[in-house]
């Protein structure tokens, strides 16, 4: 609410800390407490002791209260009785002794403290914040029209009775919903002697709309009454502004007098030369125009001289300038109304004639003969087409080339086939017609001879491929280098002209000055941009003399687009040097596209290249000519297709790979057809094996000892000092004597022979080690099979498995074992990294040899042990002594010791006899435990300890058992 200069019914304050006490009757002092009362008390609740009865300030604001009471507080402070100022303005009244006493303090009053209002304080400070800011930015008017605001409320009360739909903007009685909501009609009805009562709702709906209208009417006035001073106010500043008006126009009328008067004195004489000099300039304009019309009209004689002798660019820049000069300098001439659609039809035919010289100029450079001759034919005719067709945005006529490409690539082939068999007389060629039927009656020197021919072709034709595709690179690359000139240029010249505008500025300035320019700038001091432009002007080769009154004037060189169409000289890597110039509207993207796309043509040519190679080879592969082809002719072919992909990669920078997996898919049927030979050669060998000791020819000896020199390769054909040498009985490995059998001996040499083919053919590694794991495996279980499994007393009508047999075997399988990390090591310096997860096949064979090693040492042990179990279960403690079983024994041990001594090492003879004499003690132990035979040193003690010292004198007496600990003192119980 908006204060007054009056008093104020509430109590004001100038600071926070300011608060009011309401005064308290003495005749109510001993009331019990009440809490302060309410600025703004709560209604009445119906119980009488609960009302305050302290006056409030919204109910008791028309009538004096206590709040209204006001003292002058500095007179009531100062009491110039007082020496301290701080006294009480009780001691006025009291003394001076008030101060000094002592007030009990009240029971019944509460302690009020500032933390009291501490809330409140919170909650009106933001809000006396807010009313200060408001007041400052909206001056409150000084007095507060109560009736004005009655006024207005009862205004506005007024209009409320007035229905909403009168007020909406879009009221029209036109509309049938609006005019039934305003007239009712259905209370309107003449049927059944309504008529008085429909009369009178007329009346009534008359009356209220015409109570409506008063009151519009008079709100109305209202407003006009409350707005009449500005309507006045504005009707005066009219009048004050139309006189304004008139006075303006007066001097405006004087003005123009005065301006025509120094119009025909001072400004018409020089207005007439400066009109006649602009006719003696539009003349000039048109003799210029006459003489830019007549080098037009030579334009197509000169294209047709130019294209007959094939100078495409030049034809094509001579086209660009004039259609340029058609559209700017030559625009609207009618004469020339044709000429423009003329030479877009001349543009075109100049676009087909590019295409078919480009065509032209591919065949023949792709059909010359394949010599070793890689030079570029016609280097400066082939950068000509190129840069017309980079002119005319032909980008895809590197297609043209890849097309010819595949032609040329067929006809080399067919070429060479034809070539090749006209020479051999064997092949009637009339009576075999087909290309392909002639190749295939062709042994393998023939046709490995046409299959070199034809990759050596191959390579000078990539080689001319690649001179040629980068010439047109260079021209690419020529071209975006210009681009990026021609972006520098624009550059500097941006940034000369900003001087320049600096520099004309100053000159203009010193003319308006009255100043001449040569006494400004001497000629030294001029910008060099202005030098430039002014000799260039003065010196152009192009320009003509003119009159003598036309010397002076620019117009009188042709302004024309072809003037600004720079050239730039440029060379290309053959030595060729070609004009560029700025009209070749290509992005930077585009021409690096096309750069990439010539480069792609490159690898196509290298994958057509070894894809009619793969063709070649599947023609000649139909009757499985290459899987019947033997290890060196396959390795030989294998190499040769190696090098010629070695070599495509090195021209084309990437490789193919559809040569490269056709010679992987024929590597592995030959791996697949090398491995079921051996196998079934090894097959053969073991089915046909009688596991008796063999003679070591001298070549597999010197094999092994190849073998032992680090290198694994097969020997070269025998010479006649192999042939001199005799077979010895062992097999002499890195000092060691092996006693072998002949399939043992031929296994080594097919072991070797795969190494070796891996050597040869390296990408046939990982599956030479799975097909030389699955051999040494089959090996491995069919020699089990063959010998602890007694299968060869079916296969190969042995008598029965001896020990001789036995130990054989072990040492055989020991010789292969020997073998497997020679083996391991050279598979794993010809494999990937992350192929050395195959070589767990080799731990899994070694593994297996070693358990079949195992397998045949218990077999051993179990032959005496069953013959222990036989004889001692028999024995009996008696004389004579040695006993018949003992010297039984002993005879079977001498002969197993005769039948394997000669074929495992010592050490392993000692650890067999060993387990043999453990066996031996036990089943003794447990036939005197039978006997109840115990070592008291009685009788029966005594024949045992002699039986038992016989036995261990014989064993001890055979060769390399005399060391042997046998501790037979484990026969007897031992004591508890």
């Amino acid at each position: 609410m908006a204060s007054s200069h009056s008093s104020s019914p509430v109590p004001q304050s100038n600071s926070s800390d300011a608060f009011f006490k309401k005064e308290m009757d003495a005749t109510k002092c001993f009331r019990p407490v009440q809490s302060l009362p309410d600025v703004c008390p709560k209604e009445p609740t119906g119980d009488p002791s609960n009302l305050c009865d302290s006056p409030s300030l919204v109910v008791d604001q028309h009538r004096w209260t206590i709040y209204h009471s006001k003292v002058n507080l500095p007179a009531a402070l100062n009491d110039p009785r007082l020496a301290k100022r701080e006294s009480d303005f009780f001691t006025k009244t009291w003394g001076v002794d008030f101060v000094d006493t002592e007030v009990t303090p009240s029971f019944y009053l509460p302690q009020i403290t500032k933390e009291h209002f501490a809330l409140y304080q919170q909650e009106i400070t933001p809000r006396e914040k807010v009313h200060e800011r408001c007041k400052n930015i909206c001056t409150p008017k000084d007095t507060f029209d109560r009736t004005l605001l009655h006024t207005y409320d009862k205004s506005r009360t007024d209009l409320e009775q007035v229905p909403k739909i009168f007020m909406k903007p879009d009221f029209a009685l036109e509309d049938s919903l609006t005019f039934n909501a305003v007239l009712p009609w259905s209370h309107f009805s003449t049927a059944g002697g309504r008529g008085n009562r429909d009369a009178a709702s007329s009346k009534l709906l008359q009356e209220k709309l015409s109570h409506y209208l008063d009151i519009v009417e008079v709100n109305i006035a209202h407003q006009i009454s409350l707005r009449s001073e500005a309507f006045f106010h504005a009707m005066t500043s009219q009048h004050e502004l139309q006189d304004y008006l008139r006075k303006t126009s007066q001097a405006v009328k004087l003005l123009r007098e005065k301006i025509s008067k120094i119009d025909k004195v001072m400004c018409e004489g020089s207005l007439r030369v400066l009109r006649l000099s602009l006719t003696r300039n539009n003349c000039i304009k048109a003799y210029n125009k006459l003489k830019l019309m007549a080098t037009v009209h030579q334009t197509q004689p000169t294209v047709q001289l130019l294209l007959s002798t094939s100078e495409f660019v030049g034809a094509l820049d001579l086209i660009a300038t004039t259609q340029e000069v058609l559209q700017q300098e030559l625009q609207g001439i009618h004469s020339f109304r044709h000429l423009g659609s003329q030479l877009c039809e001349l543009e075109k035919l100049i676009d087909k004639m590019m295409i078919a010289e480009f065509s032209t100029y591919a065949r023949n450079d792709l059909n010359r003969p394949l010599e070793d001759d890689c030079q570029i034919l016609e280097e400066e005719r082939l950068v000509s087409l190129v840069f017309g067709l980079l002119k005319q945005r032909k980008l895809n006529f590197y297609e043209i080339y890849g097309n010819e490409m595949i032609i040329t690539a067929k006809n080399i082939i067919k070429q060479c086939v034809v070539n090749t068999v006209s020479q051999i007389e064997e092949i009637d060629t009339e009576v075999v017609v087909k290309l392909a039927d002639q190749m295939r009656m062709m042994n393998f020197p023939q046709w490995f001879d046409l299959l070199k021919n034809i990759f050596s072709k191959f390579t000078i034709f990539l080689k001319r491929i690649k001179a040629t595709l980068n010439t047109i690179r260079s021209v690419v690359f020529l071209v975006l280098d210009k681009n990026q000139k021609t972006r520098d240029l624009e550059d500097t010249l941006q940034k000369n002209s900003a001087k320049d505008s600096t520099v004309d500025t100053e000159v203009a300035y010193l003319t308006h000055e009255g100043m001449f320019i040569s006494d400004a700038f001497s000629e030294g001091d001029l910008p060099p941009v202005a030098a430039d432009t002014t000799s260039h002007r003065n010196t152009s080769p192009n320009s003509e003399p003119c009159s003598s009154d036309s010397v002076s004037e620019p117009e009188c060189t042709t302004d024309s687009s072809s003037s600004k169409e720079q050239t730039s000289s440029s060379v290309t890597p053959g030595g060729v040097e070609m004009m560029i110039s700025d009209d070749m509207k290509l992005t930077d993207l585009e021409l690096v596209r096309l750069a990439n796309n010539i480069q792609e043509l490159l690898y196509n040519a290298s994958d057509i290249c070894h894809d009619r190679s793969v063709k070649f080879l599947m023609a000649r592969a139909k009757d499985g000519f290459l899987e019947k082809l033997n290890s060196n002719e396959f390795v030989a072919l294998s190499r040769l297709m190696e090098g010629f992909i070695l070599d495509t990669e090195q021209i084309c920078g990437r490789k193919s790979m559809s040569l490269r997996g056709a010679l992987q898919s024929q590597a592995n049927r030959f791996v697949n057809r090398f491995h079921e030979e051996r196998k079934t050669k090894l097959s053969l060998l073991l089915d046909n094996e009688r596991w008796k000791q063999a003679e070591v020819p001298a070549e597999f000896q010197d094999l092994v000892d190849s073998v032992s020199d680090g290198r694994i390769s097969l020997p070269e054909k025998k010479t006649a000092a192999t042939e001199e040498r005799k077979p010895t009985e062992f097999l002499i490995v890195e000092g060691q004597k092996y006693a072998t059998v002949g399939t043992v001996l031929l296994l080594i040499r097919i072991i070797l022979e795969y190494c070796q083919c891996v050597d040869n053919i390296p990408s046939i590694a990982t599956d030479m080690l799975t097909r030389l794991s699955d051999l040494l495996k089959y090996f491995n279980s069919r020699s089990c099979q063959l010998v602890l499994g007694a299968g060869a007393l079916q296969v190969v009508g042995l008598k029965t498995i001896t020990t001789k047999n036995l130990a054989l075997s072990s040492r055989c399988l020991q010789l292969i074992v020997h073998y497997i990390p020679i083996i391991r090591a050279h598979f794993e310096a010809r494999l990937q990294p992350k192929q050395f997860s195959m070589l767990r096949h080799f731990d899994h064979i070694t593994k297996d040899y070693h358990d079949h090693i195992a397998e045949i040492s218990a077999k051993l042990v179990a032959i005496m042990d069953s013959l222990f179990d036989k004889l001692l279960s028999k024995y009996e403690v008696k004389a004579p002594v040695p006993s018949a079983c003992f010297r039984n024994i002993c005879k079977q041990m001498a002969k197993m010791h005769e039948a394997i001594y000669d074929l495992l090492p010592e050490e392993q003879t000692q650890m067999l006899f060993l387990r043999i004499n453990a066996s031996y003690k036990l089943h003794l132990k447990r036939q005197l435990a039978h006997l109840n035979v115990v070592n008291d040193g009685g009788p029966l003690n005594g024949l045992v300890t002699s039986d038992v010292a016989f036995y261990t004198g014989n064993l001890q007496a055979l060769k390399g058992l005399n060391n042997l600990d046998l501790n037979m003192a484990e026969i007897w119980e031992q004591k508890r």
